[in-house]
């Protein structure tokens, strides 16, 4: 019996014009044993990762391909209609056979952006294919193929030219492609059918002794997902379904066929099917994962390597931060600098404090820290963040363990301005085509698929609104939760409030009908998380040692000087590239503004990273809860703990920032209680009173887990850390990983079994709710220093608080 794989298929991410699901995708080829499968979509690479990532879960093998737009010269981008010039856009099919291959696709992906687009086009040309075809192979692609289009048109010779053309760059890994599609009985109005045109494509193959492949053109995983995907077209065109010239497929085959049902559409023609075979044979399996790559750190003369210049850095900060140095301070530090020289990671912190330290000097206003890189002495003796760790009990086992292998993560806040200052310095620095900033896709919400729908299928828009309105607002409310086969999916339906609930079982019964509402959200609900356009990540950035395109493939986006990534957030990391999150803080630039008031208005020069933590003026600001206007502390609930709480040091102001936020807020009273002594303050054991006792007794922080867990347990700063994770995110393997461990140090410390079981259980339920103690400094950090200046300077600071909120009192 004849094999087959599918080597011509279009995800979601030809956007809006391919509806298949990656997972769904394979999961059908995988239950009808294809052992590969082709991902081709348009003149995009977005979706390869993912693409291996879950081929290679099933247990198939991933090709990775493109259906590229050629044209004859892509530096063109202006047409005179009145002369009949247009942009005349030519489909072709190329595959990487092997990691050259790959590295070339790559290239011409990100070149059609960068050199080529024409509106939403991304356009190469021969002059581009080549340079960058070796380890490709290409096909003569479906019937808008340059080959196809020649034949089409009555031009025989023109068609054996450009055949010639891929032969003489290719030889034997050029195939001619044949599809049998419903509905093509004349093709483009040029009288002819698609069988018309195989057989002449079939003459060609046999003149000039070329394989042929049978293919199709696949835009929807199943059959009956036609009607869907064509409302998405008629989205992409912004057409409705009744307009008589809209553009529509032509029949409802350009689904992912099974093996049975392409045998038997080419009975008779084993060898186009043998020779999908053949091209799966030829293509290499392809790992897109790699580790990170660091862009190259220049190094001073005099110093051996980036780890001896990194330690100097280090130990020169020291002196600056600390003064005299402790034996704590040393060891600490080398504590550190001996987990950053294993994971191999010195050039980054070079990298990070480089560019914060230049931002600082020109001028940009730098956050004291964001998440848990605020719990490094290292980066704190460098100048990457403000707070001392060592001051606050903050751990750096919590940001890099020195026994599980993991990128640090450091993100920071700059001012509005100050943000793109710096990413200019790290263009000028690295190169221009060493940075890219990362892309987002934007997917079909449940709301957006059922206004989109009913636009398309022209039901009014009082009812369209009225339906959407009737979805639940809850964020994880989708449609393919509410809409389960039996009943509303379980997880969903604990969450969801009362009216929530009673609002999904209102669209249940809706989509249960036959009317055009119930045909309305079927249809949203095959379409739900579609990526539907593109967009460009609020902060992340990425930085390589040669150009970003010899790594990912790259686009360019509108309004942006910089190109984007084409792989997003979630899986940059993963393809090996250095990511950093440069956050632009409103408050920051609100704190810049008012410290330059100051000068200007009282000539007072404000040190705003190092104010007086101890400021009566700024307590009893707090205490009044006179906290409008101050970052993270002016909700009317935030307002009215603090004035039961009456802060008056700083650790307070870090407990009430962990603790206002859902879950944990419940024992704000307690917390409020026992600071007052109204309610006692009991440890389970003495011992802990050493990490709770700033907290009153309540455990509040991750932290405070991994410390004790290592002061009774007896666990490894490793374990600490895995610990805390696995209670963090309800990881039983994790938990059950350490709790022997945890039980067995506690014991052989003859702390009693009873006690220990309980405290056990107490950090399995509070784990959840436990915050990151670093993260929560760093941010009452920053809303101190807005509570100092409008203590001290009220009107200089709310002055930039208006500056800065101008569109908010406007609207």
């Amino acid at each position: 019996m004849p094999d087959f794989i599918h080597l011509h298929n279009h995800t979601q991410f030809s956007l809006l014009d391919g509806a298949s699901d990656i997972s769904l995708l394979l999961d059908k080829a995988k239950n009808d044993g294809h052992k590969a499968v082709a991902i081709t979509d348009h003149g995009n690479m977005f979706g390869a990762f993912k693409f291996v990532k879950e081929a290679k879960k099933r247990g198939i093998k991933p090709i990775i391909g493109c259906e590229f737009y050629v044209v004859d010269d892509r530096h063109i981008k202006k047409f005179e209609r009145s002369k009949g010039e247009k942009d005349k856009r030519y489909h072709q099919l190329l595959i990487a056979k092997n990691q050259t291959g790959y590295n070339n696709i790559t290239q011409l992906a990100s070149l059609g952006y960068i050199d080529g687009q024409y509106g939403k086009y991304p356009r190469i040309d021969k002059e581009l294919i080549e340079k960058y075809h070796k380890g490709i192979i290409a096909t003569s692609c479906c019937v808008a193929g340059e080959i196809p289009q020649a034949i089409l048109a009555g031009n025989m010779d023109e068609a054996e030219k450009r055949l010639r053309w891929w032969l003489d760059l290719l030889g034997e890994d050029f195939y001619i492609e044949i599809q049998r599609h419903e509905g093509m009985e004349d093709i483009d109005h040029a009288s002819m059918s698609q069988e018309e045109l195989n057989q002449i494509l079939l003459s060609l193959a046999a003149k000039y002794n070329v394989k042929t492949i049978a293919t199709n053109d696949s835009h929807y995983i199943n059959q009956e997902d036609w009607a869907a995907h064509d409302v998405l077209l008629s989205v992409n065109t912004g057409a409705k379904l009744n307009d008589v010239d809209r553009f529509r497929f032509p029949s409802k085959d350009y689904y992912f066929m099974k093996k049975d049902e392409m045998i038997n559409l080419f009975h008779g023609q084993q060898n186009v099917l043998d020779n999908t075979i053949e091209i799966h044979d030829k293509v290499d399996t392809l790992d897109l994962a790699r580790d990170i790559v660091l862009p190259t750190f220049p190094i001073p003369k005099g110093f051996a390597n980036q780890f001896d210049y990194l330690r100097f850095l280090t130990f020169e900060g020291a002196k600056k931060r600390y003064g005299d140095m402790s034996p704590i301070v040393t060891d600490r530090i080398n504590f550190e600098l001996e987990t950053i020289h294993l994971k191999g990671y010195p050039g980054y912190f070079l990298i990070v404090q480089d560019f914060i330290n230049a931002g600082r000097k020109e001028g940009v206003i730098v956050g004291p820290g964001r998440g848990s890189a605020a719990g490094s002495v290292v980066a704190y003796c460098l100048g990457i963040t403000a707070i001392d760790p060592l001051k606050y009990n903050l751990l750096f086992e919590r940001f890099l363990n020195p026994e599980r292998v993991s990128m640090p993560d450091i993100d920071i806040d700059f001012d509005d301005d100050g943000r793109s200052k710096v990413i200019d310095y790290v263009k000028k620095k690295y190169g221009e085509n060493h940075v890219a900033q990362i892309v987002t896709y934007g997917t079909m919400k449940a709301r957006m698929a059922i206004r989109d729908v009913g636009r398309v299928m022209d039901v009014p828009l009082s009812i369209v609104d009225g339906v959407a309105k009737t979805f639940p607002s809850h964020l994880s409310a989708t449609l393919s939760a509410i809409l389960e086969e039996n009943d509303i999916n379980k997880k969903l339906k604990d969450e969801l409030s009362t009216e929530e609930l009673e609002n999904a079982y209102k669209i249940r019964k809706m989509a249960s009908g036959e009317d055009e509402i119930a045909a309305l959200l079927k249809t949203a609900y095959k379409l739900e998380g579609s990526v539907r356009n593109t967009g460009v990540h609020a902060c992340g950035v990425v930085i390589t040692p040669e150009e970003v395109s010899k790594y990912v493939p790259i686009a360019t986006a509108k309004g942006l000087d910089t190109v984007v990534t084409q792989f997003d957030n979630s899986v940059v990391e993963s393809a090996g590239l250095l990511k950093m999150d440069f956050l632009g803080l409103k408050t920051l630039s609100i704190i810049k503004d008012a410290v330059e008031l100051i000068k200007k208005t009282k000539k007072i020069k404000i040190d705003i990273d190092n104010v007086d933590l101890e400021d009566v003026k700024t307590y009893q600001l707090f205490q009044k809860g006179e906290t409008i206007g101050i970052f993270q502390y002016e909700s009317q609930g935030m307002q009215k703990h603090l004035i039961d709480l009456e802060p008056n040091v700083f650790e307070d102001l870090i407990a009430m920032n962990a603790l206002y936020r859902p879950g944990p807020m419940k024992y704000i009273p307690d917390f409020i209680a026992r600071k007052h002594g109204k309610q006692p303050i009991t440890y389970d054991l003495p011992e802990m009173q050493d990490y709770l006792d700033e907290t009153y007794g309540i455990t509040i922080y991750q932290e405070q887990v991994m410390l004790l867990s290592q002061k009774l347990g007896n666990l490894s700063k490793g374990q600490a850390d895995t610990l805390r994770k696995g209670m963090g995110k309800k990881d039983s393997k994790l938990i059950d990983e350490i709790e022997p461990a945890f039980f067995s140090g506690c014991l052989s410390n003859g702390y009693p079994e009873e006690v220990v079981k309980k405290i056990w259980a107490d950090w399995q339920a509070f784990a959840l709710y436990a915050f990151n103690k670093s993260h929560s400094t760093c941010y009452a950090y920053i809303g101190f220093q807005t509570a100092y200046l409008k203590a001290n300077f009220p009107a200089e600071f709310m002055a930039a608080v208006l500056n800065h909120n101008k569109r908010t009192f406007q609207n």
